[in-house]
């Protein structure tokens, strides 16, 4: 049994989607950011860098924050997800880290200025508006001829998916990344997928791409 401490990102979840595509028992602990909630002693003693999401695993009272981190583990305990061959396993970690390096925070500060701030600075806006092209083109061509980001379907897509969701938020057409496009609609056709992106609460319909 997992104990899941979350809200409604991207970073949590691609943790929610994984949970629900290993199919194994959780309970969803709702900490609510805009509230501070991330900030009580209570959830420092389980994530002490205070963000979403962080896990405590009942079956060894393992505490771990960081998404990139928590999807590794539960893929690795679970052996889904994550390529037991050296080389495949290798590929699936270039691009969580890609997402957890460049994809993911780039595009939080597009959140950030394009949609939550925007008229705060130009030189901001420009920048982060074309280093999300460029990140999104990176991911148009490693799909081109693929249907996912590595030879199955892994804990990057997961990882990766969430953040593109929020297209809008980036000011991103999807129909300029045709490969895109198609990957994050057939992703969204998942079962999974769907329900881990309700989690801690559902948010309305889901971006259709």
């Amino acid at each position: 049994m997992i104990d899941f401490y979350t809200w409604t990102t991207p970073n949590g979840r691609k943790v929610s989607i994984l949970l629900e595509e290993l199919g194994i028992d959780y309970v969803t602990h709702s900490i609510n950011i805009t509230q501070g909630d991330q900030n009580s002693p209570e959830f420092l003693k389980i994530s002490p860098n205070n963000k979403i999401p962080a896990i405590v695993d009942r079956d060894n009272g393992l505490t771990l924050m960081e998404s990139g981190a928590i999807m590794h583990y539960l893929a690795e305990k679970h052996g889904r997800f994550l390529p037991t061959d050296p080389a495949e396993r290798a590929r699936v970690n270039e691009w969580l880290m890609w997402q957890m390096g460049g994809f993911g925070p780039i595009l939080g500060q597009a959140h950030h200025f394009l949609h939550f701030n925007p008229g705060k600075s130009d030189y901001a806006e420009e920048r982060f508006r074309n280093e999300v092209a460029r990140l999104y083109g990176v991911l148009d061509r490693r799909l081109g001829g693929r249907d996912y980001i590595c030879d199955d379907y892994s804990i990057a897509d997961m990882a990766i998916w969430p953040w593109v969701s929020r297209y809008e938020w980036q000011q991103v057409n999807l129909a300029d990344y045709p490969n895109v496009r198609a990957w994050y609609q057939r992703l969204l056709s998942r079962d999974a997928v769907q329900k881990g992106y309700h989690v801690p609460k559902h948010m309305g319909e889901i971006p259709a791409g």
